[in-house]
């Protein structure tokens, strides 16, 4: 049976980072270079914009927001009087900063590009960056914006989240069509990787984490955002029309998904008009974990 979605909100031009927070869903939207809001009444607002493309958004303990700048690979901080100042610098990053999630303790955990993707895609195609390609790192940021690489050998690390014990990262690597699993110590280390579940032929993108322990992800590549179990079983799919390139499961009870789609991922076709929109679905299993 197909399951039932309807559009939230569109004139997106691209969007990313999607965070149930404080009864709205917080995004960024990348070619606005804003940090937008949106309640389930569709209240859509920009709630500020930065001097680059903002990607991966939380919240630490305290309240403060973090926000990843991408280009110039960095993490900003926004105080709860709107102050926004610089938290990090990502300086060991290869090429552009990417998504982000923070744990309880305010351990953020930072994904790179490792490569010009869009570069690479155009000269090379698609078929040829998937199975041969730079790889990427994993940084830990600590709540004082220490900085210290903690995996490497990532294939385009994307969508990540931490589940309820605090004690596991999950992330997409995209380019190698997998859900990795990480086991993450008192001081932000990462060890123990392995594979959660394989996703190939579809790539995974944004990811959203249920309490049954599934993961709803984002598929770039089809027009679809897809529960799979750990080893890999798929539970269900839901038709987005569009690409779909980000989700989060939120509103009141945690069964709302929201999916962001676009008619693609290039950016000067994405920059020229705000073609995104914003999905929302009712699903049967609530939000878990972090964020």
């Amino acid at each position: 049976m197909k399951r039932a979605t309807h559009i939230l909100a569109q004139d997106i031009y691209f969007g990313e980072g999607p965070r149930w927070h404080g009864g709205r869903l917080w995004f960024s939207d990348f070619f606005a270079h804003a940090v937008k809001s949106i309640s389930l009444e569709g209240d859509l607002r920009t709630e500020f914009e930065i001097d680059d493309q903002p990607s991966g958004l939380g919240w630490i303990p305290d309240g403060t927001m973090l926000i990843v700048s991408m280009d110039k690979r960095q993490i900003l901080r926004r105080a709860l009087d709107g102050t926004i100042s610089l938290h990090a610098e990502l300086t060991n990053v290869r090429f552009r900063s990417n998504d982000m999630v923070v744990g309880p303790t305010g351990m953020a955990f930072v994904g790179d590009f490792g490569f010009d993707l869009e570069a690479e895609i155009e000269a090379r195609g698609v078929a040829s960056v998937l199975t041969d390609h730079p790889t990427a790192q994993i940084a830990c940021v600590s709540p004082s914006g220490a900085v210290r690489v903690v995996a490497d050998g990532m294939h385009f690390p994307n969508g990540s989240v931490i589940t309820a014990s605090g004690r596991t990262l999950i992330v997409g690597e995209t380019l190698a069509g997998v859900l990795s699993a990480f086991e993450i110590g008192d001081n932000g280390s990462l060890t123990h990787r392995r594979v959660w579940a394989k996703t190939w032929p579809r790539l995974a993108d944004g990811i959203t984490l249920n309490a049954d322990g599934a993961i709803w992800f984002a598929n770039p590549t089809a027009p679809e955002c897809v529960l799979i179990a750990e080893g890999g079983a798929v539970l269900d799919i839901i038709d987005t029309e569009q690409p779909c390139f980000a989700c989060m499961l939120g509103g009141d009870d945690g069964t709302s998904l929201f999916m962001f789609t676009a008619p693609t991922s290039v950016a000067p076709d994405l920059s020229e008009a705000p073609k995104g929109k914003l999905l929302i679905a009712t699903v049967d299993v609530p939000h878990a974990g972090y964020p």
